[in-house]
């Protein structure tokens, strides 16, 4: 089973970015997916962007991610 989670980038030096997903930065290697810019969302995986998406996009899946969550915290 893999796992992304969508990031936002911060700043691309070369092609690697600075990302954050939920405030906590990260690095990301650009070498899979082209045309990225500071403000966009990508899907990260393994420190790697694989994918391009929306902002609505990555707004459900963490919403989706923090619903799992909250139904952890009451078992």
């Amino acid at each position: 089973m893999c796992l992304s989670l969508p990031a936002k980038v911060i700043e691309i030096q070369g092609d690697l970015a600075e990302v954050s997903i939920g405030g906590t930065l990260f690095k990301a290697g650009l070498q899979m997916i082209d045309d990225v810019r500071p403000g966009d969302y990508i899907l990260l995986h393994a420190g790697f962007a694989i994918q391009k998406i929306n902002e609505d996009e990555a707004q459900e899946i963490m919403r989706l991610f923090q619903e799992m969550e909250n139904s952890f915290d009451r078992t």
